[in-house]
């Protein structure tokens, strides 16, 4: 069947997003059964088409920044499973230096800016990166995702208010995985729509189906395309589906086993692959190379971990305080 898209762009979606879904189980594993992964752990198995199809839609040095459930964006940027994986074992590695976990990966050099662990404080902290942009003159445009669960906080409001008004390169990106934490869109609020929660301040916004790379890569380039040309922020909300729980500590009582399973039928990486085979973008022998590929990254990163060293203690107040000293004696 023809596709929009190019065999170039099916592959990548493809090793993109399998890289991202063998990565999530390879760290569940050292989490549940090994026991070498501590603290939070939020799994983005489920919605990686988003992360394929923002990446095709957008620029190195365009910034993305997000929530806690960061590790499938962070890798889409281009953050090595080795840095990453020491990251969640609390090595000096990790590309928080091990001290940020789960929750808060990081990387300057490939312009992802967490991994933030207060709900909806990325919001602000995204149309601030856009401020930056619009500022300092450059061409680059600023995704910030949230969840549906962050969509609730007032920051969402003040951002929105100031983006339309100083016309912010930013996309706001709702991941709407129908739960937040345990609780219902539907039991949050009246505005089940959140891309609606735009109208208010007169901001274009999108619904999109956030289980297909296609739909996101569209919906995502018409947006970039209007913050560059001076036209200001785009609300998109992306209908999407954990898998896991909200977290790895989560016993899912809020869902049936039947609407996980509903979901899994649309998973956006058996699409992808079906729609490689049936166009004859590659063989089976292709695919099982590229899986392999996977498949050895997923496994060196954790042995990078393993061998890596703890922080040095000289290390624990290095990047969260900074010493001053005043010009007059404070008593």
């Amino acid at each position: 069947m023809p596709t929009k898209f190019s065999k170039e762009t099916y592959l990548y979606w493809y090793e993109l997003m399998q890289l991202i879904r063998q990565f999530e189980l390879k760290a569940e594993e050292m989490y549940k059964m090994a026991g070498k992964i501590r603290g939070f752990f939020h799994a983005y198995i489920g919605q990686e088409a988003i992360a394929a199809g923002c990446m095709t839609a957008t620029s190195h040095d365009d910034p993305f920044i997000t929530g806690y459930r960061d590790h499938g964006l962070g890798l889409a940027k281009g953050m090595t499973a080795n840095e990453c994986m020491a990251e969640l074992y609390g090595k000096a590695t990790g590309c928080s230096k091990g001290k940020g976990g789960s929750m808060h990966f990081f990387s300057k050099e490939h312009r992802f800016f967490g991994g933030h662990g207060i709900v909806g404080a990325q919001i602000g902290t995204g149309a601030g990166l856009a401020f930056a942009e619009q500022y300092n003159g450059t061409n680059n445009v600023a995704l910030a995702f949230f969840g549906d669960g962050a969509a609730r906080q007032g920051i969402l409001h003040e951002s929105f208010n100031l983006a339309m008004l100083w016309k912010l390169p930013v996309i706001f990106i709702c991941e709407n995985n129908n739960y937040a934490m345990g609780t219902s869109v539907e039991r949050t609020s009246n505005v089940i729509d959140i891309y609606k929660l735009a109208d208010a301040y007169e901001m274009p916004a999108d619904k999109v189906d956030g289980m297909s790379p296609e739909a996101v890569h569209e919906s995502v380039s018409r947006a970039v395309k209007r913050a560059r040309e001076g036209g200001g922020p785009t609300l998109i909300e992306l209908k999407t589906y954990r898998y896991k729980g909200h977290s790895i500590s989560d016993p899912q009582k809020y869902r049936s086993k039947e609407e996980v399973d509903e979901y899994k039928d649309q998973d956006p990486i058996h699409k992808v692959l079906n729609t490689i085979l049936e166009n004859k973008f590659a063989t089976q022998e292709v695919i099982d190379a590229i899986d392999a590929k996977i498949n050895a990254i997923v496994e060196e990163s954790v042995k990078f971990a393993e061998e890596s060293p703890w922080p040095d203690d000289s290390e624990v107040m290095k990047d969260v305080y900074v010493d001053t000293n005043y010009p007059f004696d404070v008593d």
